[in-house]
């Protein structure tokens, strides 16, 4: 017997509780068979005014990550969804990959994160070059770089946003967005990436990719695709940009 809404796969998806993006963004891309069930991890709404208040959020992040993972395993989950984005860059390359394998090796589940679904959709599209928009402070933005330069892509530009808090990120609006991804963009890029799973970019993203005919990818659609993709859900679900619709 299986599951009679998630037939196909039952996927669980850590957010932190102030994020409001990633559950709707993530269910509108969901085929049929597929549900997605929600664990927050809990930390607190503490305003962003500097780097030290942004390494405290990561700190909140992954203090109270595991809580959630294990909350969410009482479900009987077929695979781990990180609906987080800054703890899946920080360190760089090598610390992401040991941060997926200690979820795999905690949970038994296969673990689909951020960083590593940026870095697949590049492969997937070609990209190598890249500009990034991000709501994080100096400090995220720094270990974004070093994620991405270590995987071998060019990053010719970054600009972070800088959100008052964790709860503001999905504050910021299609037109802010838009305007700052269309400031990235230039001939000297092969795509814009957009990181950090609260901000509501993944419509934003498709509209801009058909206008401009070249890659703008929300990591939120990047890591929806490949959770599905690693599990070997093939469907291609439209409204939601080339990765989704053609790959």
């Amino acid at each position: 017997m299986t599951d009679s809404l998630g037939w196909r796969r039952k996927f669980a998806v850590l957010i932190p509780s102030t994020n409001t993006s990633v559950q709707p963004e993530f269910d509108g891309m969901r085929p049929p068979g597929v549900t997605n069930h929600t664990s927050r991890i809990k930390i607190p709404n503490d305003p962003l005014k500097n780097d030290d208040d942004f390494r405290k959020l990561v700190d909140n992040i992954a203090g109270a990550q595991l809580d959630a993972v294990d909350s969410a395993m009482s479900c009987e989950p077929d695979h781990i969804v990180l609906g987080i984005s800054v703890e899946t860059f920080w360190g760089g390359r090598a610390a992401s990959e040991r941060l997926t394998a200690e979820l795999q090796t905690h949970t038994g589940l296969g673990v689909t994160g951020g960083a590593g679904a940026c870095d697949a959709a590049f492969k997937a599209l070609g990209v190598k070059r890249i500009a990034v928009l991000t709501p994080y402070f100096p400090v995220g933005d720094q270990n974004v770089g070093l994620f991405f330069r270590e995987s071998g892509y060019d990053v010719k530009r970054i600009k972070g946003l800088k959100c008052a808090s964790p709860v503001l990120i999905a504050h910021e609006s299609a037109q802010t967005l838009r305007a700052a991804a269309e400031a990235l963009d230039g001939d000297d890029v092969d795509a814009v990436v957009q990181v950090g799973t609260n901000l509501a970019f993944a419509a934003v993203a498709a509209q801009l990719e058909a206008e401009r005919g070249k890659p703008f990818i929300a990591i939120n659609t990047a890591i929806y695709w490949m959770a599905l993709r690693d599990n070997g859900i093939a469907d291609k679900v439209s409204g939601w940009g080339r990765l989704l619709q053609d790959h």
